[in-house]
């Protein structure tokens, strides 16, 4: 929705280390919050279930919780997760250095290192009209650092005029998976938007996820003030189409009003669509930081087990 200057001239810091931030700072907000009960700390425990060998109790941990935990072993991964980003050019909005993909990028580079931290496996699937990468979901930190570097890379090779099929890239998705998953998606869900048929073909997709067994949870990552609440100046301004590079020049004041409606109206859809088939989606505003993200998948992560 405006000019963005694609320069390489910024410098992300290390992933890992942001990442390493992130998470500690939300473990620690976890025992000052309602979510102090969710056990993200327990990197070698897991709760203890009915029909576990009772010689894996931990009962020093039982004197200081009042709850069972089991010990976990290294080989143990009670979860796997695949995370697929969408990295097309409207992902690059609003600006080079703070955008819906680096939020998108940094997001997942958290929970990584949360899932690292629980000895939970992980991959990674790109994509803009097609896979771009996909790796299978392991639980070693050389895998980790390999996540990592390719998130890293993509923070520094932007896509111009790269265009979304969502819908094509999570059927494909759904295909490479063998083993039943959590799929994490991190997409602005835009494609969608172009017609009910779009729509209907993203449903599919996610249908086909569901089929397989995998469990899904969408983030719609979105700059709120811009993209859903249209708050620019009252002034004309040159809007351009990031993925096709069409531009438009208009009013602000004279589109607002059916931009917003015609908006809502599309969010309501998405998530009456993912409430009938039982799809978590999460509305990732990008200005609101990583906590909610971390705290939405750590819901989802309890109620799996």
């Amino acid at each position: 929705m405006q000019t963005i200057n694609y320069g390489n001239e910024t410098s992300y810091g290390n992933l890992e280390l942001l990442a390493q931030q992130v998470v500690e700072g939300f473990i620690t907000g976890l025992h000052k919050s309602p979510f102090h009960g969710f056990s993200v700390e327990f990197a070698e425990h897991r709760q203890y279930n009915n029909g576990d060998n009772v010689k894996n109790i931990d009962w020093k941990l039982y004197a200081k919780t009042d709850k069972l935990y089991s010990k976990r072993f290294e080989e143990e991964t009670n979860l796997r997760c695949q995370f697929v980003i969408d990295v097309s050019s409207s992902m690059y909005f609003p600006e080079p250095k703070s955008n819906k993909l680096t939020f998108s990028i940094q997001a997942v580079a958290s929970l990584m290192y949360l899932l690292r931290k629980q000895r939970d496996a992980f991959g990674l699937s790109l994509f803009t009209e097609e896979i771009l990468l996909n790796s299978p979901a392991k639980s070693t930190t050389a895998h980790q650092k390999y996540l990592f570097t390719q998130l890293e890379d993509l923070l520094h090779k932007p896509k111009v005029n790269a265009q979304t099929n969502l819908s094509e890239a999570l059927h494909q998705v759904a295909e490479l998976i063998h083993k039943r998953s959590l799929v994490i998606i991190f997409s602005d869900l835009f494609n969608t938007q172009t017609s009910s048929e779009k729509t209907d073909q993203f449903f599919d997709a996610l249908q086909h996820l569901k089929f397989n067994k995998h469990e899904v949870v969408v983030f719609n990552v979105v700059d709120q003030s811009k993209e859903v609440n249209f708050e620019f100046e009252n002034r004309p301004y040159q809007f351009i189409d990031m993925e096709t590079g069409d531009m438009i020049k208009v009013h602000t004041n004279q589109v607002k009003d059916n931009y917003t409606a015609a908006v809502s109206r599309y969010r309501q859809q998405i998530a009456l669509k993912c409430a009938q088939y039982k799809i978590d989606l999460v509305d990732a505003d990008m200005n609101e930081g990583f906590y909610p993200v971390l705290q939405s998948y750590l819901i989802k992560r309890q109620k799996l087990g």
